[in-house]
Formats: C-alpha cells, structure tokens, sequence
C-alpha cells in the first residue's frame, strides 16, 4: 500500500510539470507589436519584398487591421540582409544588440536573414493599427537607409 502511494504522488508531482514546448508551439506565448504570425493556410494577399545594397523594394506598404499578409522575401543583393518586422523602438534596440553580436541568430516569427538569392516567406497578421517597420539590423545597414515602413490602418478586415 505503501509502494502504491508513493507512486500516486510522484506521478501527481510529475504531472505537475509543464510539457516540454515543442517547435511548433515554442513562440506561442510571446507577443509582437505589429500583431502576430499568421495562419500560413489563409494569407489574404501577398506581398514581393525585394532586398538589395542598402534598400528594399517596395518600401512603404500599406495594409488593414486584422488583414495577413503573406511576406515573399527575396535577396537580390550581393551581401546577406534581414527583414525584420516591429516598431523603430523596438529595431533601434536590437540594432545596438546586432552592433555587439553581428553574427547573431534570428529565430523569430517576423525576421529573416537571408543570404544573396535566396528567399524566406513570412505570414504575419496585423492586429494593431499604428506605423511600424521593417529593416535589415545587420551593423550599419539601416544605417545607410535599409528601413522600410508598414501603415496599418484602423478599418478592419473581416
């Protein structure tokens, strides 16, 4: 009997712990300013974004509340650039992070780094109105004008 509850609560105890993240969930908890991913099986509309020396293309979009987006992200440069998505505050912090650490990895849901010819997608929805922006925080990158801007405006998609 004794054996019996010993075993009840150590299972008891080990139920306790939360299940190990998988790679599917690992960024279910965290939050973006510019919204969230979205579902890569319903993007509303797709958008090209072309990356070269110092500039995307386009470099301003515009887009509705609640609107996914399905990003095609290509490097048509000569060296490696990123796109990554949040608000200037946000990218001028971690632009000083990349300044210490170049080499840095991204494994985030609104950033890519890609190196020339090649191309990464991203689906991103947009649940807050507001001005945000996406730019390459490879040391002195945006420096030299790799920024581009994303107008969310307030009238939803439903």
């Amino acid at each position: 009997m004794k054996n019996i509850m010993t075993a009840g609560l150590a299972m008891a105890a080990l139920s306790a712990w939360p299940a190990p993240a998988t790679s599917h969930d690992k960024h279910a908890h965290e939050t973006w300013s510019a919204g969230e991913p979205g579902n890569p099986k319903m993007p509303s509309r797709t958008i090209e974004v072309e990356m070269s020396e110092m500039e995307y293309t386009p470099s301003r979009i515009e887009v509705k509340r609640g609107e996914q987006i399905r990003f095609v992200i290509r490097n048509a440069g000569k060296e490696d650039h990123e796109f990554l998505l949040a608000t200037t505050k946000e990218n001028l912090k971690h632009a000083e992070d990349m300044k210490k650490h170049p080499h840095m990895e991204h494994d985030d849901p609104n950033g890519v780094r890609l190196a020339p010819a090649k191309s990464a997608e991203i689906v991103w929805k947009f649940t807050h109105a507001g001005t945000f922006e996406y730019s390459c925080l490879i040391p002195d990158h945006r420096d030299y004008g790799m920024i581009g801007q994303i107008q969310v405006n307030e009238a939803t998609v439903k």
